[in-house]
């Protein structure tokens, strides 16, 4: 029994270094970190002995609803640093170690985790939080540490809004950056507009920006429906949407904010909404999702990343890199905001001359720009909300091609998106 289980441990771990190899990175070391189940994977590059390695955490949802957002998040973060450091994994004379932990979908583990990885392992700083719930979960332990934590990509406006503290950075978009990118999107005048989104704060915030971001438009929000975040059957909130719209005249649309596990498209496609005089739309998602937006040519909304969008050298590096590392395959939404955090991680460093120190950090961060796969990219001094541009888009459909295309219909710049400040600074 023993023998076979030191086996499977070889076995694992050979498994984990043609992974690293496959990935780009150079030195992989598996290790299990904490009690239990809670498996952590370091990605480690060889320090030099003058100068201690910069430990960094990454916390993403690998297990649950989220596991290919957080996957796309990890894929990503390797790739930015990779682009960042130009392959050296060094900055300012320091190798960086990657410590990655599964949060698991779970606010507990990932407050627990978080906590383990400032006090146990040593991190410096922190990247991550896949859920919203299991983001805001972590914002107290990076201030009862005093280390930064950067957001990636969880999105609820709480985050970097009255659960924000000074430690926290966010370079994923917030549910107001979402929301009124598809609220300048799709809003005109005499639009009524009813919405459907998940009971938690992804849901709920973002419908709450969604109704504020419309009425300059001229349309209108006239009904909010919430569904459990692990919905499968879609009919009865459908109909009591369709009820609601019926007493309305003018153009109307639904609009689908969901995230994660179930399938309110096809659900939606198979009421046939179009006989009613209804029209769909949502926001951008990830590829495997966009397969079932083919059965709304023409919808409408904003994205926050398509590969094929952004037109410079860094998203041409990203697409051109990520395609050699997975098959062929294009990165994703997630993909995208993974290399930001990495991009902001290195930029930061960089710019503090290696150092770690906290104070130093925010002082940095506070306003820094950098040019990213979207185009240059800022934290603002306020809330430390990663300002950026966003992207409308028509839904284009090609039968050689899998998934529905978001063709741009035009950027939103920085400018145009009011996104309010809500946090309160002590």
């Amino acid at each position: 029994m023993h023998d076979k289980l030191q086996q499977s441990k070889i076995d694992s771990s050979r498994a984990r270094t043609r992974l690293a190899h496959f990935l780009g990175i150079k030195w992989q070391v598996p290790v299990l970190i904490g009690i239990g189940a809670v498996v952590a994977t370091v990605w480690v590059t060889q320090p030099r002995a003058d100068n201690a390695p910069i430990k960094i955490a990454l916390l993403a949802d690998k297990t649950g609803p989220l596991e290919a957002y957080a996957k796309q998040t990890s894929a990503g973060f390797a790739m930015g640093l990779d682009y960042a450091t130009h392959g050296t994994m060094m900055v300012a004379g320091r190798k960086l170690v990657v410590i990655e932990k599964d949060s698991q979908t779970k606010p507990d583990v990932g407050r627990t985790l978080l906590n383990e990885a400032f006090n146990d392992d040593g991190a410096d700083l922190a990247v991550g939080g896949t859920s919203s719930a299991v983001a805001l979960a972590m914002l107290p332990v990076a201030e009862q540490n005093k280390k930064i934590l950067i957001v990636e990509p969880a999105v609820a406006d709480s985050i970097t809004g009255d659960k924000w503290n000074r430690y926290i950075f966010r370079t994923g978009r917030n549910s107001s950056q979402d929301a009124i990118s598809n609220a300048l999107a799709i809003g005109k005048p005499g639009t009524v507009v009813a919405t459907l989104a998940q009971d938690y704060a992804f849901g709920r915030d973002f419908v709450a920006a969604f109704k504020q971001a419309l009425i300059p438009t001229g349309a209108k929000l006239v009904y909010e429906e919430y569904a459990p975040i692990a919905t499968t059957d879609f009919t009865a909130s459908y109909q009591r949407i369709f009820d609601a719209l019926a007493k309305y005249q003018g153009r109307k649309i639904i609009f689908l904010n969901w995230a994660g596990g179930g399938n309110p498209m096809s659900a939606l496609k198979a009421l046939d909404p179009s006989r009613l005089g209804i029209s769909v739309a949502t926001g951008g998602n990830i590829l495997p999702a966009l397969v079932a937006y083919k059965d709304f040519p023409g919808l409408e909304g904003s994205a926050y990343y398509y590969y094929e969008i952004p037109k410079n050298p860094i998203n041409d590096w990203l697409v051109a890199e990520n395609k050699k590392r997975f098959n062929g395959a294009p990165p994703d939404f997630f993909t995208c905001g993974g290399f930001i955090a990495a991009q902001a991680v290195v930029e930061a460093l960089t710019k503090t001359g290696g150092s770690t120190d906290t104070e130093k950090l925010i002082a940095t961060m506070e306003g820094m720009s950098f040019d990213s796969p979207k185009g240059k990219v800022v934290f603002r001094k306020e809330d430390h909300q990663l300002m950026q541009p966003m992207y409308a888009f028509k839904i284009n459909v090609d039968p050689k091609v899998a998934w529905a295309i978001p063709e741009l219909t035009r950027i939103i710049p920085i400018d145009e998106m009011k996104v309010p400040i809500t946090n309160v600074r002590h």
